[in-house]
């Protein structure tokens, strides 16, 4: 990998100083942190040694659940007299899982990386960290999609995001939150010129990318969650790019709220897919976005417009974004929204048509410059704070301790009404009442273990 062409655009994540390059080695000028890379992929974590050891269990964690599938599906084919379908079925599963654990210790055999020195409690003091809800294969149908079967998907991506980019011509174009990388991929195809650089924190999209990109073919299974035929179950798919990317193109593992680059560095940023599902508010994504343009820059905008999670004053409209785009250093913003594919793949029946948006701004002045981005509050980082007692803490504090009487209650002689009138005289609920709630705990917690034990 050439890194002459774009290092003039980093940024440490941890202190924001100048990032070096010394072989395949970043390093921070000002903090000196030590950034490795992956497949030749810079890993530009605040705390790289812990967001690390994290992909690293979410790894083995996923192998071992490979693992455990291939198992119950073995264990399921002893049975007798099974229909020939279901045997067909069946194998399919498990043969497929073995080979997919294979594919994905290949694809991920960059992560056993020399040890780096993992401080969990500097990690805790910048206050960054990985989503808990996103895992290694959390979108990794978006491969498939990318550099197999979904051409009508990307032609209409590419289309779209170039209408907002409009008569702007990029020369340092940066992709936060590329995901498989394909949308960056074309988009760097018509500006090949230009210096493209996609980053997204997840190592499986990531290093796949970097392989496609070069000019290589990987081969990756894809289970199609409700599969056309039987012969849908598990497909051996080969992902391959048209063509290498050159070395003007670039990936990078980072978090885009930690994004490890340059104040107005980039003339173009695109957000796939991106914007509405951070866990931080529109108002202040705006304004940093805005810190990575340089003065004349577009921001475009594209995907879905769904704020759900979070406060209720986060939950914005389309109409409040808008207006709060434009109050954050940016024109009045452009708006296209058009209906295209999405994840429609061949072999699967719950492909559909997405709504979807480009809005596009160019950055007129300079927005207040936003605080370094905080996961984690104080009394979290500090362990001398107090711990709030909010609300939720106090709900979760009563539905701990009823869920953990009733678990101390269960010795294999009394019944859900003998748990109740138990419940009765702690005086944590009338009778009655106790009754339903056992039952309702009992039956999730059996749901739970017959998820685990079954595909």
């Amino acid at each position: 990998m050439t890194v002459k062409a774009f290092k003039h655009v980093l940024g440490c994540p941890r202190c924001g100083k100048r990032v070096t390059v010394s072989g395949d080695q970043f390093n921070c000028e000002g903090c000196k942190t030590l950034f490795p890379t992956l497949d030749g992929v810079p890993f530009l974590f605040a705390d790289p040694g812990v967001t690390l050891d994290e992909w690293v269990g979410r790894y083995h964690a996923l192998i071992r659940t490979l693992e455990h599938e291939s198992g119950v599906a073995d264990a399921a084919l002893q049975e007798k007299d099974l229909p020939e379908s279901t045997r067909f079925r069946l194998n399919a599963i498990r043969t497929a899982k073995i080979a997919y654990a294979d594919e994905l210790k290949s694809m991920l055999k960059p992560l056993n990386v020399a040890d780096l020195k993992a401080n969990h409690e500097t990690y805790l003091a910048l206050r960054t960290r990985l989503p808990s809800d996103q895992g290694l294969t959390t979108y990794y149908a978006n491969l498939h999609r990318d550099w197999c079967w979904g051409e009508r998907e990307n032609e209409e991506s590419l289309r779209l995001v170039r209408e907002g980019i409009g008569d702007h011509m990029p020369e340092n174009m940066l992709v936060l939150g590329a995901g498989g990388a394909r949308l960056a991929y074309d988009l760097h195809r018509s500006w090949p010129q230009a210096l493209t650089v996609a980053a997204d924190f997840n190592p499986l999209l990531m290093l796949a990318a970097a392989k496609v990109t070069r000019g290589d073919t990987v081969a990756l299974h894809e289970f199609p969650i409700v599969p056309r035929s039987q012969d849908d179950i598990a497909l051996e798919r080969a992902l391959k790019a048209p063509e290498a990317a050159g070395d003007t193109f670039h990936l990078i593992l980072a978090d885009a709220l930690r994004a490890p680059f340059r104040a107005a560095t980039f003339d173009t940023l695109v957000t796939p897919w991106l914007v509405d599902i951070l866990p931080e508010s529109l108002r202040m994504q705006a304004r940093r976005w805005n810190h990575l343009l340089a003065d004349g820059g577009r921001w475009i905008w594209f995907g879905s417009h769904a704020f759900r999670g979070g406060q209720l004053l986060d939950c914005v409209s389309l109409e409040e974004s808008l207006e709060i785009i434009e109050a954050s250093g940016f024109s009045t913003p452009e708006l296209i929204e058009a209906e295209i594919p999405y994840m429609s793949s061949p072999a699967d029946r719950l492909g559909r048509q997405e709504h979807v948006v480009v809005i596009s701004a160019t950055k007129v002045k300079d927005a207040k410059a936003p605080p370094r981005h905080a996961a984690l509050p104080d009394w979290l980082v500090k362990s001398d704070q107090p711990v709030p007692t909010t609300e939720n803490f106090k709900m979760e504090a009563m539905t701990t301790r009823i869920y953990a009487f009733i678990m101390a209650m269960i010795d294999g002689t009394r019944s859900i009404d003998d748990m109740a009138q138990l419940m009765e005289e702690q005086k944590l609920m009338p009778r009655q009442e106790a009754v339903s709630a056992i039952r309702d705990f009992l039956i999730r917690m059996y749901e739970q273990s017959e998820r685990y034990s079954t595909l």
